[in-house]
């Protein structure tokens, strides 16, 4: 694979990067990369995260060393679990099996917790310089990647030290690329602007869309409307059955007018999950209505569907078609190792979920 492959695979379905010609360089170095992705161990696993399995395989694919960072005492911090640390490793365990179960090789990546680095007192001396770097107006703003506002550190002062934590991560692990969604790039940007002041290494900062809940996103805030593990009806998480994710499209928000497009998401579905990991879309239909169709790319299927020559409900029945093809590996994995998820489900049970 030649340098401008490389980037073609890394930047495809990238809404953002930070930047180009960092990451042009980086590829004609002939160095192996470091690329690194962050989690809070918090819950069940919706479809959104085969954006990230999707995106993982492409950076392994293009030679970076990829840790998956569990971030265990930054959930702790944001109350996730009840705010117990073995509550939040039991999770981690079960979404490292979702990682494989969506095809992210278990051999071709580490796997690593916030604990692991939290010991050593050269991190701590980063975290002090990070924050020594920057404003406290910053840090406050940075609140929103753990979905927190300004006034939530009045409540509790530790939630203030989030977004440093997680800037000082890409510093002690020596990372050459931060990846995420977009919900995470104010961290990101955090983490630049304190390599700048402090003449550190740079991480380069790429974020893929974040996939819109069912009920339709929001232009003003899309981080907000984002697909969502806490709203189950406007989710379809992987372990839902092929009755609920037929159930759950039926009633999804799919708007027909073109400048709704990125707010869609069946469409973005069909984009970001379905067409990376399909080679075509295939929608069977009565000859009354056209007869059966299929799209090999996801330029087609949208200018089909805002032509009116593909109807919401077909697509609807489509996607959901697809979507049943890729979770039943899912399913198989699950059946054959169930530890993890069945110790998962005592946990949310005894938090009344």
């Amino acid at each position: 694979m030649d340098l401008e492959e490389r980037f073609q695979l890394l930047t495809r379905n990238v809404e953002e990067l930070v930047t180009e010609d960092e990451l042009k360089e980086l590829l004609a170095s002939g160095r192996s990369p470091r690329a690194y992705i962050g989690f809070e161990p918090s819950g069940l696993v919706h479809i959104g995260w085969l954006i990230c399995a999707s995106k993982i395989r492409d950076l392994v694919d293009a030679g970076f060393q990829v840790t998956v960072f569990w971030a265990d005492w930054h959930a702790y911090i944001n109350d996730k679990l009840g705010g117990d640390l073995e509550n939040i490793r039991i999770c981690a365990r079960y979404m490292e099996d979702c990682f494989e179960s969506l095809g992210v090789p278990r051999d071709k990546v580490e796997y690593r917790y916030a604990s692991d680095i939290l010991d050593d007192m050269e991190y701590w001396e980063k975290v002090i310089k990070v924050a020594k770097a920057t404003s406290l107006s910053r840090v406050k703003r940075a609140m929103t990647i753990m979905g927190r506002g300004e006034d939530d550190a009045e409540m509790d002062s530790s939630k203030l030290f989030y977004p440093i934590l997680q800037a000082t991560d890409m510093f002690a692990m020596d990372i050459d690329l931060a990846y995420s969604g977009m919900d995470q790039r104010r961290a990101h940007m955090l983490a630049r602007d304190a390599a700048d002041k402090l003449g550190w290494k740079k991480p380069i900062a790429m974020h893929t869309p974040l996939l819109p809940g069912l009920k339709g996103g929001d232009r003003m805030n899309p981080a907000a409307a984002k697909m969502s593990k806490s709203a189950p009806d406007s989710g379809i998480m992987i372990h839902d059955s092929s009755e609920d994710v037929q159930r759950k499209l039926k009633k999804a928000y799919c708007p027909p007018e073109a400048e709704e497009e990125n707010r869609n998401p069946v469409l973005m579905l069909c984009r970001l999950i379905l067409f990376p990991r399909l080679d075509n879309l295939d929608f069977h239909r009565s000859e009354k209505f056209g007869g059966s169709i299929s799209y090999g790319d996801y330029q087609s299927l949208r200018d089909d569907y805002f032509s009116g020559a593909l109807h919401p409900m077909d697509l609807k029945k489509g996607v959901a078609s697809a979507l049943e093809s890729i979770l039943s590996p899912v399913d198989d994995y699950f059946k054959s190792k169930p530890e993890n998820y069945e110790g998962m489900k005592v946990v949310l049970k005894s938090l009344g979920r």
